[in-house]
């Protein structure tokens, strides 16, 4: 794994700021415009004005907003580097209580070709342009990027657990039902032991692509305007919060796929199609094809949700032979890239930039939205698959290969405005 090391994190004060409750917000990424108006509506210092301001200049007013609230107290920095533990507690759809555990850290930045740190999706160019604004007018990471390492003994999770087990959090607060819990920890001791037992592991993304490249980005930059870089600088390092995986708490929820607005579609049509392609079960209703997608081995199978009514589809065919030349084969494996190859580019005819896009496609992790939708006449066809496994991801990652946009989809999103890290 590339270097990790503390930092002086940037932190509301919440004796200034209130309630955390009202001050979190989720990353960039998933923030709805009904979202954003809400957030701005819990706080004026909520952290979406700074993650995805609303203003005309949106990183001239973030810039504005970091230093002055640094000014008037509602931010401050810590005097000492830290590793900032950081716990979410939540109730899965099956009624289980599960907390990942993890910590904040500044990750040094080192290029994919490297292998330290390895990506498993795709990005765009819009949201890296947005984010390499972001951070250089604000010279900060406000959202963290989100990495795996595997650790099989748990060996730094029991440190942790150790240096906060008798502490009170810095942070504790409850969000859309999770519950966020932050500690702060500059023992060099405690330190020093992560920091071992992390050395010789690989990183794996598992959400926050853009923003890593957009690390990469900056770091260029600002190297080639410092006639005395060093490389010890800040803006090497990028904020991220790294989890094991084999921690319980990690999960990975299901992203599902909409299909709207394309032209001639024609549900019966497909249904003749898919039939080429996959053994088709038809289901009263959402309940019965729940239940099937669940003890269904994980692999090529998918639920259709149209107007016509409710289907199961197991791939008939081997994936390799639906898959184009270009796609390798440890991707024909996964469910989403078969879907994406045979069934939206190839059966409904979408092509790569409408899916990049997202022209006619939605992408939806409540499968009740996606009856919802369905039935409301929002999409024109509904498609619920199985989630990635964190196994599928390491493999892919370690392959050298990147999936599909919205593969996975970790629960619970890491929560912007614990801890920001300045550059």
């Amino acid at each position: 794994m590339p270097e990790i090391i503390p930092f002086k994190g940037l932190r509301f004060d919440p004796r200034t700021a209130g309630d955390m409750a009202d001050i979190l917000c989720p990353p960039y990424d998933i923030i709805s415009p009904a979202m954003q108006e809400e957030l701005y509506r819990r706080s004026p210092w909520n952290a979406v004005r700074l993650e995805l301001p609303r203003e005309p200049d949106p990183y001239g007013a973030a810039a504005e907003r970091l230093l002055g609230w640094l000014q008037d107290g509602v931010l401050l920095q810590d005097a000492a580097s830290a590793l900032y533990p950081y716990y979410q507690s939540y109730t899965g759809p099956d009624g289980t209580a599960y907390t990942r555990k993890g910590f904040f850290c500044a990750l040094r930045l080192s290029e994919f070709s490297e292998r330290k740190v390895l990506p498993h999706e795709r990005t765009l160019s819009g949201p890296k342009k947005d984010r390499l604004s972001l951070f250089t007018t604000t010279r900060a990471n406000i959202s963290s990027i989100f990495g795996l390492y595997a650790d099989r003994e748990r060996q730094a999770d029991r440190v942790i657990e150790q240096a906060v087990a008798s502490r009170d959090p810095l942070v504790d607060a409850v969000f859309d039902g999770v519950r966020n819990r932050l500690w702060s920890v500059d023992d060099p001791d405690v330190v020093e032991r992560v920091q071992q037992v992390l050395l010789e592991r690989q990183a794996f993304i598992a959400d926050g692509h853009h923003r890593y490249e957009t690390g990469l980005a900056y770091r260029k930059l600002r190297a080639a305007d410092n006639p005395s870089h060093t490389g010890s600088e800040p803006y090497n390092f990028i904020l991220a919060y790294l989890a094991n995986i084999h921690d319980e708490g990690l999960i990975i929820f299901p992203l599902h796929r909409m299909v709207h607005h394309l032209r001639q579609f024609d549900p019966e049509k497909l249904m003749a199609q898919l039939e080429e392609y996959f053994f088709i079960q038809p289901f009263e209703g959402r309940g019965q094809l729940n239940d099937w997608l669940r003890n269904e081995p994980a692999g090529h199978v998918y639920g259709l949700v149209t107007q016509q009514g409710v289907y199961g589809l197991r791939l008939r065919v081997a994936p390799e032979a639906v898959c184009r030349e270009s796609v390798s084969l440890p991707l024909c494996q996964l469910g989403v890239v078969v879907l994406h190859e045979l069934v939206l580019k190839r059966l409904l005819g979408m092509s790569d930039e409408a899916v990049s896009s997202q022209a006619n496609l939605v992408y939806e992790e409540s499968d009740h939205r996606v009856f919802d939708a369905v039935e409301g006449g929002e999409v024109q066809a509904g498609f619920l698959v199985q989630p990635t496994t964190v196994q599928q991801v390491l493999d892919i990652s370690g392959s050298g290969e990147v999936m599909p946009q919205k593969s996975t989809y970790f629960y619970p999103k890491l929560m912007t405005g614990l801890v920001m890290h300045r550059l």
